[in-house]
């Protein structure tokens, strides 16, 4: 089985619609061209066997740097080698409008820089998941190329002649620039029942690229007129903008299925699908680098993918708003690392998550904050949402880390229960909206107080994972930022500190311990990038700011070449795991950065209530007054 690249060679380029990965070595190994949820014209990365590249590789020994063209998703790799020297520059064709009629175009330029630089090209389309072996043709009199099966169709064109191997399942060429020189090619998604094989000319083929680089520089411009500036905090803003489904405002959770946890281990799924917990903080992410207009988007997701039906909410939908999203295992495909199954689809789709209804209550403070007005029809759904959650709280269920198995009463699920109707008194309050104070009131207090009773290790004077259990879990990190608790209250001093304590992989944060799990025994994983950037946050809002420094810099030194992080990091092999990009990182890297330059401007630490009820009212007791009683 030939080795797969790191994960954290590759970078992303997209358009909104889908998605590619191009390793540092010029290959396109993952393609959704079309969609992020289609089934891959290139899939290499998940079976460098028979999964299918585009790669545009120098044939000689070479050194590659690269970059994003600055305040762009436009990448631009240089090879270097004793011969010369040349730039390949990867990008998906954007224009203005294009929310509903993308070009699904790949953009790729090789322009010679120095001397004279050979590369080898070679295009191999595989349909399905690599389950088809498409009908390659080539159309003289158009100047183009076509990859035909099923009902998957691709275009391509290229500035040199592509020959078919023997068998035809893929075309190769060989290709040489001199200085000033340049060679381009595109793909081009597209149904076979619809293709009209046509050229790309030189002139168009570069009025696009220009327009592409206008396109996300004004993007960019219009977020630094409000909004964080920091080079990380932009390039993260930039990598959730590409996980943004332009055509119906959903925002996926990473490009990427079934790259795993653990090398050679089962735990590998498919994240290409909106998650409402990832979304909404999505959305407070892109607010803080100045991109409001993203929560109008979603609110107009959510409004069509739940039909106005809180009883029928899922944790998670298509991008086009599906609800079935059933898990499928791809037996075919050797896995990143021979880690198996690949899976396509997701069962934690049919889970029971009670976070969710916090979430979207959090969500829609977020929406008014952007300037979309309630109205009855809106105001019933999330009326309805925090009735729920009142019914519903003393539920276990699956948790944040959509454990499979037995349910659980998970302190997290509680508090984003709290959270729910916390908001929703926030949102009646604001607008004068109708609603059930007394109950809502009475119930919010209520779960407060349950908490306490029964989410606190007494011993360690620390919240826990789960009513019953001593175990911690970082989620436990989250409650000060969801303002249950302060940063500076004994009991979170203590929890951080236990988390620290329990959680530690080197430097950075696990999850939970999985040697906790039940039938988890001997299994590892990464520590999460994610769940460490929140210890940030929290250190940062107790006071602990030297610490939070540190270990922020910590992380940002984990980041690949471009500024791009994974879900976890193995610190053992030096290595990032799971689906990449991921937006829950990215988003982390971004209220990290905001906390930080509050508390070092000498700022109160970052509410997450627009105007909290202990601001209006009589100051609330802490935690420790009230466990004391």
């Amino acid at each position: 089985m030939a080795a797969s690249r790191p994960i954290a060679d590759y970078a992303l380029i997209g358009d909104c619609h889908g998605a590619a990965l191009v390793g540092s070595n010029g290959a396109i190994d993952w393609a959704c061209i079309e969609r992020f949820d289609s089934g891959a014209e290139f899939c290499a990365l998940l079976d460098a066997e028979r999964g299918g590249t585009f790669q545009i590789v120098p044939v000689d020994t070479y050194r590659a740097t690269r970059r994003y063209l600055p305040d762009t998703n436009v990448l631009e790799t240089t090879f270097e080698t004793a011969s010369g020297s040349a730039t390949l520059v990867d990008c998906f064709a954007m224009r203005r409008g294009g929310a509903e009629e993308p070009y699904s175009q790949l953009l790729r330029r090789v322009e010679g820089v120095r001397g004279t630089i050979a590369l080898d090209v070679l295009i191999q389309p595989r349909f399905d998941y690599a389950t088809l072996h498409p009908w390659l043709r080539h159309h003289p009199k158009e100047d183009a190329y076509s990859a035909v099966g099923g009902d998957d169709g691709v275009v391509i064109t290229a500035s040199c002649p592509l020959e078919h191997d023997r068998e035809g399942v893929l075309w190769r060429a060989r290709i040489e620039v001199t200085e000033g020189e340049r060679a381009r090619f595109t793909v081009t998604a597209c149904s076979p029942h619809r293709m009209v094989p046509s050229p790309v000319s030189a002139v168009m083929f570069e009025a696009r690229l220009r327009a592409t680089v206008r396109w996300w520089e004004r993007w960019t411009a219009k977020g630094r007129n409000s909004g964080a500036t920091d080079p990380e905090s932009v390039r993260s803003a930039l990598v959730l903008k590409l996980l943004t489904c332009a055509p119906t405002g959903a925002i996926i959770a990473a490009p990427t299925t079934s790259l795993p946890e653990e090398i050679g281990g089962t735990r590998n799924w498919d994240y290409r699908f909106t998650w409402i917990r990832d979304a909404t903080m999505t959305l407070a992410a892109l607010m803080a680098t100045g991109h409001a207009e993203v929560a109008v988007g979603f609110k107009r997701f959510i409004e069509i993918a739940t039909a106005g039906r809180p009883e029928e909410l899922q944790i998670m939908y298509g991008c086009y708003g599906q609800r079935r999203l059933t898990e499928i295992e791809l037996p075919h495909l050797a896995g990143y690392e021979g880690s198996r199954p690949v899976r396509i689809g997701n069962g934690a789709a049919t889970q029971t998550q009670l976070d969710v209804y916090g979430e979207l209550l959090d969500a829609a403070v977020l929406w008014r904050r952007a300037g979309s007005e309630s109205t009855d029809e809106g105001w019933r759904f999330l009326r309805d949402l925090v009735d729920i959650a009142c019914e519903r709280w003393r539920e276990p269920d699956h948790g944040l880390w959509e454990m499979r198995g037995e349910k659980q009463h998970f302190v997290y699920s509680k508090v984003m229960c709290w959270l729910a109707i916390a908001r929703g008194i926030e949102l009646a309050r604001e607008d004068d909206l109708e609603c059930d104070s007394e109950r809502w009131t009475r119930v919010r207090d209520e779960i407060f107080e349950d908490i306490l009773a029964k989410g606190i290790d007494r011993q360690r004077n620390c919240f826990v994972m789960a009513y019953g259990s001593t175990e911690l879990d970082a989620s436990l990190l989250r409650l000060p930022m969801l303002g249950f608790v302060d940063a500076r209250d004994p009991h979170m001093l203590a929890t951080t500190n236990a988390v620290i304590e329990d959680l530690s992989s080197g430097r950075l944060i696990r999850r939970y311990r999985m040697e906790a799990r039940p039938g988890r025994e001997g299994r590892t994983e990464g520590a999460f990038l994610m769940t460490t950037l929140w210890l940030v946050d929290v250190l940062a809002m107790s006071d602990r700011i030297d610490e939070a420094e540190a270990l922020y810099a910590h992380v940002m030194s984990l980041a690949n070449d471009v500024g791009l992080f994974a879900e976890q990091y193995d610190a053992a092999r030096g290595i990032q795991l799971g689906n990449f990009p991921q937006a829950f990182t990215h988003i982390a890297q971004i209220t990290a950065a905001e906390q930080l330059r509050r508390v070092k401007k000498g700022k109160a630490p970052a509410k997450p209530l627009a105007e909290r009820d202990s601001e209006r009212e009589a100051p609330r007791q802490t935690v420790q007054q009230k466990s004391a009683r």
